[in-house]
């Protein structure tokens, strides 16, 4: 499809069932602004943005490995991102689409956008965990949270493709969704790619992401993906994720390098270890490296849940066999609340909150 101009709604686009001109939108923004619910706000001031005459966005990043901040994504790159997921996911001109993400973030921005672009039928749902739970009409397109898809489950007949990011999917709930439906997706992705740019079709065990057409993928020196997307950007974008590349096109995620541990001169992924534990540990946790004057740092297990059941948990850590000597914790610690940012788990500051050295 060729590339329109981000000032161009198409004319099969629906807003909970009802067509919509440029001008129209920008009232209906005004009125969401003026009149709505806080996520229906939230949707009106993008409406706003999108309908001035800056060919750019400000884009609030999640937080998810540091502070948010503020970024400028360009309207036009936006429509790329559309064009290219609607391409890659097969979404066609007049599909419904769910909106249940925020809207204050990229990935609940661009939900609008596709619609917009792609003249998808959108219904507007408060983004809530279980937003499927008062709807009984199919969808041809919904992009969810982990949490959303597994409060969701008995709802998936009804989702002809859905698309899940923005946190881990730990492997009950891959489980789950392999054996309930076939056409989920896990993506790869951030604000500063605009949502996702390599996705992973939904099979057990997991599939490597393969990137959307129009991505070259790369590492640098210490094994952390480098992503080239000319239409988003003219500079590379050098990430934090550490992947293994299987060839120029697909690729394993590991983990975050500022999650890395060393340990005694071993460099220990949280994420992979996790991985492993995710499968005979029940409890909501994460593993987090705290300074050891023998060993540099020390892995340690943070489980969400009360410290009477620390013999459960330390039977559960026994009976997995994968795990190496050394990507057993040292110590578990219990936290009555492990702090998220949209689904991600926030370690540094639950460790902190929780004093936890």
């Amino acid at each position: 499809m060729k590339t329109p101009h981000y000032t161009k709604i198409h004319n099969r686009f629906k807003l909970n069932g009802y067509n919509f001109s440029a001008d129209e939108l920008k009232e209906i923004g005004y009125d969401y602004i003026k009149e709505g619910v806080p996520y229906e706000r939230t949707l009106g001031l993008f409406i706003m943005d999108w309908m001035d005459k800056e060919d750019y966005v400000n884009v609030k990043t999640s937080g998810s490995t540091g502070d948010p901040k503020m970024i400028q994504i360009s309207k036009q790159a936006m429509v790329s991102s559309a064009i290219r997921t609607g391409d890659f996911f097969n979404v066609q001109i007049g599909d419904t689409a769910l909106h249940c993400l925020p809207a204050d973030f990229i990935a609940g921005k661009m939900m609008l956008v596709r619609a917009m672009i792609l003249g998808l039928s959108l219904d507007l749902v408060q983004p809530t965990s279980n937003p499927m739970k008062d709807l009984y009409k199919p969808y041809d397109f919904v992009a969810m949270t982990p949490m959303q898809a597994h409060n969701s489950l008995d709802k998936l007949n009804q989702i002809k493709t859905m698309i899940i990011g923005g946190a881990p999917i730990f492997p009950k709930l891959l489980k789950e969704l392999v054996s309930l439906h076939e056409n989920c997706y896990e993506t790869y992705g951030m604000t500063e790619t605009i949502t996702h740019i390599a996705a992973s079709k939904l099979t057990h065990p997991k599939s490597p992401f393969k990137a959307l057409d129009g991505i070259h993928l790369g590492v640098d020196e210490e094994g952390c993906l480098v992503v080239d997307a000319p239409d988003i950007t003219d500079k590379l974008i050098y990430t934090n994720d550490f992947v293994a590349m299987h060839d120029k096109n697909t690729f394993t995620y590991l983990g975050r390098r500022d999650n890395a541990i060393n340990s005694g001169g071993v460099k220990i992924s949280p994420e992979v270890v996790e991985h492993k534990l995710a499968h005979h540990v029940n409890h909501p946790f994460f593993l987090y490296g705290v300074e050891d004057e023998l060993l540099g740092q020390k892995l340690i297990m943070v489980v969400e849940g009360d410290a009477s059941e620390s013999t459960l948990i330390n039977n559960q850590l026994k009976g997995c066999d994968e795990l190496e000597k050394y990507e057993f914790p040292k110590e578990v610690y219990f936290v009555s609340e492990i702090l998220r940012n949209n689904g991600k788990y926030l370690r540094g500051k639950t460790t902190k909150a929780f004093e936890i050295s």
